[in-house]
């Protein structure tokens, strides 16, 4: 009695707690709500939505799951498992000994996750440490997931490495599986050990047509799902020690953290992992994983930005000139890109820096460019009917005139001879602030300011905070400094430093609940990263940047969003920089709509019928969207791979849960052939549908739901690269009175 009574005075809560406690889990050992998907006993676990069911017990000390299991089969994808697994000061922990189980309780969370939490004590030589082992299912969704918090209940500081936050052994051998590695899009035979890049793995057995998909909400470099490492095993969790950016994290007593989440889903009868994702995975994630983009309201389908041609070189005479002409093309926000910027007073400015990287730091408007500040800006684009958006370096400084920098040289990054690093680059005129440090509080307030100035809807936030996306030299990564007060050594600052950087981001969205925040590859840490945990901060990411002229630039961009769009949503990938003046916009811009349109270049450039003609495609976008709200749906087109030359490649955009339609787009990469059948998933078998050509809606077929996936439509296309887009739209759709409303616009 006397270790619990400590543990509930840890938090707070006192005699009166314990009580209540006592009571509730004598009365919930033998059940629970029946509305729940969590049943249990005194010693054994049972989650059940009806579609998936997992079974776990707490019996002399271990931490089993006994059976994981989809109702469409018999198979049992579980066997002789640890559950968890990590290192508490170099010892080993895990669900194969030392825990007591203290209390099984009802957990839920606000995206529609319900299950249950495993109180769990160690004993004997795990004592000091208790968990929760968190499980949440979801209605009607195969799907499982599972966070463990770590308490420290001893009365010393304890180091938490090696954290495993799910650990299976499947019951299906390596020898005749493949495993799904990079986004799900390259196969791997054997043993696998993964990287930032995977949000998921998926692991498929031939012998018994069924798999399961492992995904990792863990932060950047600092995901890790194992495949195959003992034998048939997947582990789910933060890198280990001998990885190239181990994990740590130092809890002090009487204190907690809490891990990322896992996920697993199982499936069966099926040959295709791709469409398990395109289905199972993009409805969880979409519904349930709480990313950023799916909570956005008035999302902005087409985006200017100044960063190609005009690199720094922006005044507010440029930017209005640019502007107007983007809201002629009926783009909806317009984002001003390196050099708007100069430093405090203090610092050093030059004037006026046409330089992009120079004057960063202290982030306020240079008045050589800007005469009269952004918040003019604001309201003259306001009248276009515009937003402003805004590019900032989240953690870059000038160490040679910026102010921020002379003032607190003891925020910086600090490599391993303790001198201030700049971790995106490696040069020496600029360093890079730590967010283990109070830089985090001081950027999140300049942010703020900068955002009422110019009343702001978009930020893009750029420039890496923590690893390189450039230089390969993995010592070049991380806080090497041993006195910043949020992290005590290089290992723990890399948990810590993605964290608070979190925090700054939730904080924005706080006071600005309708600000777009698009984190680029280059914070998030290596070449066109993106995963679930900035996605559940950020709205998007500024994903790479593409400026190869037509056919090249449109096809690395479909292929780049064909890599990643089964995994992660693809209207969070803001691709540049294809550019508004190209000769072939028309092709590019048809490219962009798989996406997110980031669009550059000079549109001043164009003629007015150009303009019109762009206009006429954005309509077409924004009535698609209100329509179908298209832009939060992708999958794969059937039949169709890979982006490759010499080849068509192909997307549909289907919005799955109101099956009223959506759009999908064909493409011709220098293939041979004239035509394709395009067959169409995801909508009602006996619903009629109208096949409709953009942007001028012309009826080119009437079919049922089933007919477009079994029979499907021709499509043709005579030059060697080409491409075209059609509506999808189900007979009596109540929306279709906006096509004419938009056609006169």
């Amino acid at each position: 009695m006397t270790n619990n009574i400590n543990f509930f005075q840890f938090h707070g809560s006192g005699f009166l707690k314990l009580g209540f406690t006592i009571f509730f889990f004598l009365m919930s050992i033998t059940s629970s709500c029946a509305d729940t998907y969590a049943k249990w006993t005194a010693n054994e676990l049972t989650l059940d939505n009806g579609l998936i069911n997992r079974q776990i017990s707490v019996l002399s000390g271990k931490v089993l799951t006994k059976s994981l299991k989809i109702k469409t089969s018999d198979l049992n994808f579980n066997g002789r498992s640890e559950e968890f697994s990590f290192n508490i000061n170099g010892k080993k922990f895990s669900g194969l000994a030392g825990w007591k189980l203290i209390s099984i309780t009802e957990a839920s969370d606000k995206y529609q996750g319900n299950g249950a939490t495993l109180r769990l004590e160690g004993i004997n030589d795990f004592s000091g440490v208790q968990l929760d082992v968190t499980y949440l299912l979801y209605h009607n969704l195969p799907v499982i997931r599972k966070q463990i918090t770590i308490y420290n209940t001893s009365e010393k500081e304890i180091m938490l490495e090696e954290l495993d936050v799910e650990k299976l052994i499947m019951n299906f051998n390596y020898i005749e599986s493949v495993c799904y590695a990079s986004y799900g899009r390259q196969k791997h035979l054997g043993t696998y050990i993964g990287n930032w890049d995977d949000p998921i793995l998926a692991v498929h057995s031939y012998q018994y047509n069924a798999g399961i998909i492992a995904g990792n909400e863990s932060p950047g470099v600092l995901k890790r799902i194992a495949y195959n490492t003992i034998q048939n095993d997947v582990n789910i969790g933060l890198t280990h020690t001998n990885d190239l950016y181990p994990f740590r994290k130092y809890i002090k007593a009487g204190e907690k953290w809490a891990s990322p989440k896992a996920f697993v889903i199982p499936y069966s009868n099926n040959s295709d992992p791709w469409k398990i994702m395109n289905t199972t995975l993009a409805d969880f994630v979409r519904r349930h994983l709480g990313l950023r983009i799916n909570e956005f309201k008035n999302r902005p389908l087409v985006v200017s930005n100044t960063w190609v041609p005009f690199r720094a070189v922006v005044s507010d005479t440029m930017a209005i000139r640019v502007g107007k002409a983007a809201a002629e093309c009926g783009f909806q926000l317009f984002t001003i890109d390196v050099g708007w910027y100069s430093v405090a007073e203090g610092g050093k400015p030059q004037e006026p820096a046409w330089n992009g990287l120079a004057n960063m730091g202290d982030w306020i408007v240079d008045k050589f460019k800007f005469p009269k500040g952004l918040g003019t800006m604001a309201t003259e684009y306001k009248k276009m009917g515009l937003n402003t958006g805004l590019w900032i370096s989240v953690g870059t400084v000038s160490k040679e005139i910026a102010k921020v920098y002379f003032d607190h040289p003891e925020w910086t990054v600090r490599n391993v001879k303790g001198e201030s690093a700049n971790m995106h680059s490696g040069k020496a005129d600029l360093a890079t602030m730590c967010f283990g440090t109070d830089w985090k509080d001081h950027i999140d307030n300049k942010i703020s300011e900068i955002i009422r100035e110019g009343n702001l809807k978009y930020v893009k936030l750029d420039l890496a905070v923590l690893t390189s996306a450039y230089v390969n030299s993995i010592s070049h990564s991380g806080c090497c400094a041993t006195n910043h007060p949020y992290h005590k050594d290089k290992q723990e600052s890399f948990i810590v430093i993605y964290e608070r950087l979190f925090e700054v981001f939730d904080s924005l969205h706080e006071k600005f609940p309708d600000l777009y925040i698009d984190c680029t590859f280059e914070v998030t840490g290596k070449m066109q990263l993106i995963d679930y945990a900035f996605c559940q901060h950020a709205e998007g990411n500024w994903l790479t940047n593409v400026e190869e002229p037509f056919p090249v630039g449109a096809f690395r961009l479909r292929n780049l969003t064909w890599w990643k769009s089964p995994v992660i949503p693809a209207s969070t990938m803001l691709i540049g920089n294809l550019c508004i003046d190209s000769p072939e916009f028309i092709q590019e811009l048809k490219a962009l709509i798989g996406s997110f349109p980031i669009i550059l270049g000079d549109p001043t450039k164009l003629s007015p019928a150009k303009r019109a003609e762009i206009k006429t495609w954005t309509n077409w976008m924004k009535l698609m969207q209100k329509k179908y709200d298209y832009d939060l749906y992708r999958q794969d087109l059937s039949g169709f791979g890979e982006p490759a030359e010499s080849n068509w490649d192909g997307w549909s955009r289907i919005n799955t849960d109101t099956k009223q339609g959506g759009i999908v787009g064909v493409f011709k990469q220098g293939s041979l052939d004239s035509e394709r059948t395009i067959s169409v998933q995801g909508l009602n078998p006996t619903a009629i549908y109208t096949i409709k050509e953009a942007p001028i809606h012309k009826k080119i077929a009437q079919m049922s739901g089933k007919d477009l996936l079994e029979k499907g439509f021709i499509v043709k296309l005579n030059k060697k690269y080409d491409s075209r887009l059609f509506e999808i739209e189900k007979m009596g759709n109540d929306n279709s009175y906006l096509e004419d409303k938009l056609k006169l616009k």
